[in-house]
């Protein structure tokens, strides 16, 4: 390959942002770092506590002041640094039922300011996605709602308190990832709506995001044939420079999706994703893979297609640009978060919690449940969001040390030994998202056959059933959604 000059070398490691393992920092991150890298995004596998977390954000801006520290960090079920100490809240679903902005804005507040105070300055969130089809298996209670217009309220809430604190947020994914069939971590995604539906529904969040000043946005990995037949959005020039840039008028940083997943990587590939996302108008690419050949090959195709004139370097370079004036922002987060008490109720508990007991819904009960049996079915935690899930036998068992209970994350349940071991006290029969896994409802039913008297809750988004038997909602399974179920209990 000839070779280049510097500058344009060090503009294509600016378009890179990076995973690794373990809490070390592997010698070539360290050598990307000498030569422009942009940025690496933390995972759970990186933190042991919340002083190491700060000694490696601190090393990590040692190798180069510019390096953009990031992190999915949702609140809920997704919170990468729940090692460090981060606040304990539910996810969106939860906080748009409750439908505070200004509970929304203190959640999201208190989350960025842990995130400065220990060293990292770009949040992955929020997520402005609509959940519109229920049979969707990624964005769930991760959207704050289905209808735009209240989406958009709390994605502002969300975007400015992050904001606030000293934190970029980073809006995603773009324009919409609600309304697929498919995950696109795990294969391709189509979103099949015409044109007028998605500009009249799914990009009202996001316009909102770029009203109130957020500085990144996340692109999906979904093709739209309304927008463009031949591509998923983040490799698609018509949706990425024409419509995010040139039609809505974002100016600041476009990140994609981590390009290992598989609508990527199982297509075009990683390395022909990296230059096909770059030209497309983003800016950088995540990699969240911790394989130092896979970043290679991704940064060696940029440098490759510009040498081959495959991909302009003034595009490169205009990228490294938008980078390069997001870390001086946020490159360097303030020592202590900035923000401001919203004037909640001293006595209600952390704010997370609070937000948590709001939004937990139920029919009336016959009274408090004491020490029950706790059945509580769910899927598996996603390997790429979700590394420290609990239960709520555990939860329960932190408010009532009497309960009891089993967890099941599949099936076949052993329903005749359940209802054995619950003689005698009362039963609690939890399910995630029970209409997309039937092993979940399949259990129910027949626990239900037995135990007719007991009581149902929803951990996910609630199924018919739930909804129309005497239960409660929970909208949601971070930490704080099942601990304020266990205290709707009592």
């Amino acid at each position: 390959m000839t070779a280049l000059p510097g500058d344009l070398v060090e503009a294509a490691n600016r378009c890179l942002v990076l995973g690794f393992d373990g809490r070390t920092l592997p010698g070539e991150l360290k050598r990307l770092a000498d030569t422009g890298l942009g940025g690496v995004i933390l995972h759970t596998r990186n933190v042991a506590g919340r002083a190491q977390l700060r000694e490696l954000t601190d090393e990590l801006r040692s190798l180069r002041p510019g390096l953009l520290v990031t992190v999915d960090q949702e609140g809920g079920g997704i919170s990468h640094l729940a090692r460090a100490g981060a606040p304990e809240t539910p996810g969106a679903w939860a906080l748009g039922v409750a439908d505070d902005t200004a509970l929304t804005a203190a959640v999201a507040n208190a989350l960025a300011r842990h995130l400065a105070e220990c060293g990292v300055g770009v949040s992955f969130a929020p997520v402005a996605d609509l959940h519109r089809v229920s049979v969707n298996p990624i964005v769930r209670t991760r959207a704050f709602g289905a209808d735009p217009g209240h989406a958009a309220r709390h994605v502002t809430a969300w975007t400015e308190a992050t904001l606030a604190a000293g934190v970029a947020p980073c809006v995603k994914h773009f324009p919409g990832h609600g309304s697929t069939a498919v995950d696109s971590h795990v294969s391709a995604a189509l979103d099949t709506r015409d044109e007028r539906v998605l500009r009249e529904i799914d990009l009202l969040p996001f316009q909102a995001a770029i009203a109130a000043g957020v500085p990144l946005v996340m692109t999906a990995h979904v093709v739209y044939p309304a927008l463009d037949a031949t591509a998923p959005a983040t490799l698609s020039r018509r949706v990425v420079t024409d419509l995010l840039r040139s039609e809505l008028g974002f100016q600041g940083v476009i990140v994609t999706d981590a390009l290992e997943m598989k609508a990527i990587a199982d297509g075009v590939g990683e390395a022909a994703g990296a230059v096909a996302a770059i030209a497309a108008g983003a800016d950088q690419i995540i990699i969240a893979s911790p394989d130092p050949q896979l970043w290679l090959r991704c940064r060696d195709a940029l440098l490759d297609a510009m040498v081959r004139d495959a991909l302009d370097p003034a595009r490169v370079v205009d990228a490294a640009r938008r980078v390069d004036a997001l870390a001086e922002r946020f490159a360097q987060p303030p020592a202590t978060g900035r923000g401001t008490d919203p004037g909640l109720d001293p006595g209600s508990g952390d704010v997370g919690l609070l937000a948590a007991r709001r939004a937990v819904r139920w029919k009336p009960l016959p009274g408090p449940v004491f020490d029950p049996f706790v059945v509580d079915l769910h899927r598996p935690s996603h390997p790429a969001l979700e590394w420290a899930r609990t239960d709520l036998v555990t939860l329960l068992r932190e408010v009532m040390p009497g309960s009891d209970g089993v967890v099941a994350t599949q099936g076949p349940v052993d329903v005749a030994g359940i209802l054995r071991r619950a003689q005698g006290r009362p039963l609690l029969i939890a399910t995630e998202d029970a209409d997309l896994y039937p092993w979940q409802a399949t259990a129910r039913t027949a626990l239900l056959t037995g135990r007719p008297d007991a009581l149902l809750v929803a951990t996910g988004m609630p199924d018919a059933e739930t909804e129309a038997a005497d239960g409660l909602c929970a909208y949601g399974r971070g930490r704080a959604n099942l601990r304020a179920v266990a205290e709707a209990l009592l």
